[in-house]
């Protein structure tokens, strides 16, 4: 059984351990446990997983009210997992974050199921820090993650990228999104609902841009009427080099694999896709998700893979750092290289592993 919630952040990786399950072992049953109405609900229904939701709320941080709610949210999940759990005996329970992942988690660790908790930020949110304590196993991106931990349960795994992300072509990515291979080519997104100061900071210097390069656009839904009738504005001799969208899926693999250069958030997932293809970045950490977003951005920067934006100097500093960076080729396989240095190839397999390692001891011991 597989949970995990709130972010692509913690979707993904969590498919990538199923993944790399499947490919592993052909008989082998995964269900993924998540929310009535996350993220996650979508993604996951473009696999081959079954699905299934259990309720939660937000406990950190929230009104008297609000927390009164969610309280009985968290109940009400646990009876749920309690109940899922005794029509579907799971073997071992991987969780990736997410408040979904908490009445999963003591519901498989109340039945005596391995848990174990994985990690893909550099700090543990309240979640993983609470669940941490029922782990059997905690599995970290870095290093730098382990003092949050007991040293006995904790181990460093890497951040399970798909292989899709591995594998991809730079010449089919070229093909799939109908772009060149003779312009340098800039990739900005900001999520799936968007990132608005991004969005805004690029068009206002778009034209620009795409007199020297060509742009991949994700927007997100939030912007995405505006920045298609922006779009149509564009001269028409440069309107081709502009791709946009408001969401990408699969074809995100070939934006990455054609990009020379990212503008994007600093969530988790930023220290492990673009690491893992060697993709030099301008991280713009979002100034409301606490710290842990400028804790991925000056990991990433201390490393010398990114660069970093504040999100109030996007509209000062975005157009002179992209077109510094684009038009010098040795700062950028530098910084790929550096970025490249921090990846794990071979993280979902070793997820993977310990995953039917913890499910073989549950079943050595019920016999």
């Amino acid at each position: 059984m597989i949970s995990g919630g709130g972010t692509g952040g913690h979707v993904y990786p969590a498919l990538a351990v199923a993944e790399a399950l499947q490919r592993e072992q052909d008989t082998v049953e995964i269900l993924y446990v998540g929310g009535p109405d996350g993220m996650e609900k979508a993604i996951v229904a473009r696999t081959n997983l079954p699905y299934r939701d259990v309720d939660a709320g937000q406990i950190r941080g929230m009104t008297p009210q609000a927390l009164l709610r969610n309280v009985r949210h968290l109940r009400h999940g646990y009876r749920q997992s309690h109940k899922l759990l005794a029509e579907w005996p799971a073997d071992a329970a991987l969780v990736t974050g997410g408040y979904v992942t908490v009445p999963v988690s003591l519901a498989a660790w109340r039945r005596g199921i391995p848990v174990m908790v994985y990690l893909p930020d550099l700090e543990p949110g309240w979640a993983v820090r609470f669940l941490s304590h029922f782990a059997t196993r905690v599995a970290v991106s870095f290093d730098e993650v382990r003092r949050f931990f007991p040293a006995h349960k904790v181990w460093v795994s890497g951040y399970p990228v798909r292989a899709a992300l591995l594998n991809v072509e730079r010449e089919v990515g070229y093909r799939v999104l109908g772009l060149t291979p003779s312009l340098k080519t800039l990739l900005v997104f900001g999520g799936s609902r968007g990132a608005r100061s991004i969005n805004r900071a690029l068009i206002r210097i778009l034209p620009e841009l795409l007199d020297h390069f060509q742009v991949i656009h994700v927007s997100g839904q939030l912007d995405w009427q505006w920045i298609s009738e922006q779009r149509d504005t564009l001269p028409t001799e440069i309107q081709h080099r502009y791709y946009a969208s408001p969401y990408m899926h699969e074809e995100l693999i070939a934006a990455m694999a054609v990009a020379d250069l990212a503008v994007a958030r600093a969530g988790a997932a930023t220290l492990a896709e673009f690491p893992a293809i060697g993709l030099p970045s301008i991280l713009v950490p979002y100034p409301y998700a606490g710290q842990h977003q400028k804790q991925n951005a000056d990991f990433m920067v201390a490393h010398g893979a990114a660069v970093c934006i504040k999100d109030m100097d996007l509209d000062a500093q975005l157009k002179p750092t992209v077109m510094r960076l684009l038009q010098d080729e040795p700062a950028l396989r530098k910084m790929g290289s550096h970025a490249l240095a921090l990846s794990k190839p071979n993280a979902a397999r070793q997820l993977s592993a310990e995953l039917q390692r913890l499910a073989h001891s549950k079943r050595g011991k019920a016999r």
